[in-house]
């Protein structure tokens, strides 16, 4: 069903069950979904977010400029996209590592031609570094390279298993949406993304899968074709 994907994780999922540093056993366990999805064929490209290490926008009031939080919260990402590229790796898949701004040794930077050349010759690929620019969310830095790169989709990968009409977490009766227009989730006040990244999904038609990443072989499962979470479509 999908040839190329955009893959965006949190940074509290790298950090496990307490959702702070990172946790290598949940490292490890995200490595092995994308190598198996990627020995099958399947193009993986992935944004990860920086909030098990630092947040910008949390820091605002706690004598943290927000410009400069930002700047933080976006080289969290890079910790977080070089310590998921070494699993994959270990499970013995190629992955680059790509920064928004210039940061060699430690990356390359990025650019598009360059990182589909990878994705087409079966490697995984790490943009890190948000979009560059204070004041975006990794949200928005992931529709912005899934739309790039071209991507069939860009998959959400969150720990409940689609978009609930409230949060399941603390709304027992919530129920979840199998599948979901833009126009309906924007009606609904469905939080799937934040604004800016929703606005480019969709002025882009790119649909959105928000699925349960923990559970063990879903991302195979979903590139596969089997239905799995909540699609969100144009």
């Amino acid at each position: 069903m999908y040839k190329r994907v955009l893959l965006k994780l949190s940074g509290e999922s790298l950090g496990g069950p307490a959702g702070k540093g990172l946790d290598t056993e949940w490292l490890e366990k995200y490595a092995k979904e994308v190598a198996a999805a990627a020995k099958a064929g399947l193009q993986i490209a992935i944004v990860n977010g920086g909030g098990n290490i630092f947040r910008g926008l949390q820091g605002v009031g706690k004598g943290f400029d927000r410009v400069d939080g930002d700047k933080m919260g976006m080289l969290a990402t890079v910790i977080n996209s070089l310590a998921l590229s070494m699993f994959i790796k270990a499970e013995g898949v190629e992955s680059v590592v790509f920064t928004s701004t210039p940061m060699e040794p430690y990356a390359k930077y990025y650019m598009r031609d360059e990182a589909v050349k990878v994705l087409e010759r079966g490697g995984v690929v790490l943009i890190a570094g948000g979009t560059g620019n204070p004041f975006f969310t990794t949200d928005s830095g992931a529709a912005l390279r899934a739309l790039e790169i071209g991507a069939d989709a860009l998959l959400k990968g969150t720990r409940v298993d689609g978009v609930y009409t409230a949060d399941p977490e603390k709304d027992p009766s919530a129920v979840k949406y199998d599948e979901l227009s833009f126009d309906e989730a924007i009606s609904k006040h469905l939080k799937v993304m934040d604004q800016t990244a929703y606005a480019l999904c969709s002025d882009g038609k790119m649909p959105i899968i928000v699925f349960d990443m923990n559970a063990t072989g879903n991302l195979t499962r979903l590139l596969s074709g089997e239905k799995v979470g909540t699609l969100v479509h144009p």
